[in-house]
């Protein structure tokens, strides 16, 4: 395979960070150029899943790129053509809204418009408590925009938590390169 680089943006949904650096390490593993990004509050927030700086050095020493953090690391992501596609995982539902409506203020949501200006594609992992909720309209306006593709997903826990949805993060690869081809991996809805 031609070397594929991949821009890699986590949000705050800790409580998937267990399923989401197997996935950053199988992307490398299987020869993807992996650029590591994190929200501001994944960057500062330390939490019962861990703390902030561990993850940033993790997401360091999987890829062997240093983690870009702010809005001007991610801009020139378009200009200069860095990346052939973004994985948004997990992608929470405050950044689910702020992609539907084009609200451009963090480094994950400038590192996603950067890459849609190249029509690149954005492959999103969802991990909202509120996706059959609030979050349910933003899904359903994304799923409508061009070079925008999910992760297969699923509730999260229909019983306990039955408007939580989360995407089946062992899915990222194969939603990758059929995104890469221009198809949703199907089914989207587990």
């Amino acid at each position: 395979m031609d070397e594929i680089t991949v821009g890699f943006a986590m949000t705050g949904s800790y409580c998937t960070f267990a399923q989401v650096f197997p996935q950053l390490e199988k992307l490398c593993e299987n020869g993807y150029k992996v650029y590591p990004i994190m929200s501001e509050n994944v960057q500062k927030t330390d939490t019962r899943f861990g703390k902030a700086a561990d993850f940033i050095k993790r997401a360091e020493e999987i890829t062997g790129n240093r983690l870009l953090k702010s809005i001007p690391d991610v801009e020139p992501i378009g200009p200069k053509k860095l990346t052939d596609a973004l994985i948004v995982a997990p992608c929470t539902g405050n950044t689910l809204a702020k992609l539907a409506n084009g609200i451009t203020d963090t480094t994950v949501t400038m590192a996603v418009k950067s890459t849609l200006r190249n029509n690149k594609p954005i492959i999103i992992a969802v991990s909202t408590n509120d996706g059959l909720a609030n979050s349910a309209k933003n899904i359903g306006h994304l799923l409508n925009y061009k070079n925008i593709y999910f992760v297969p997903f699923k509730q999260d826990d229909p019983y306990c938590k039955e408007r939580s949805l989360v995407a089946d993060m062992d899915k990222i690869n194969e939603t990758l390169i059929n995104a890469l081809s221009g198809k949703q991996e199907e089914p989207i809805i587990k």
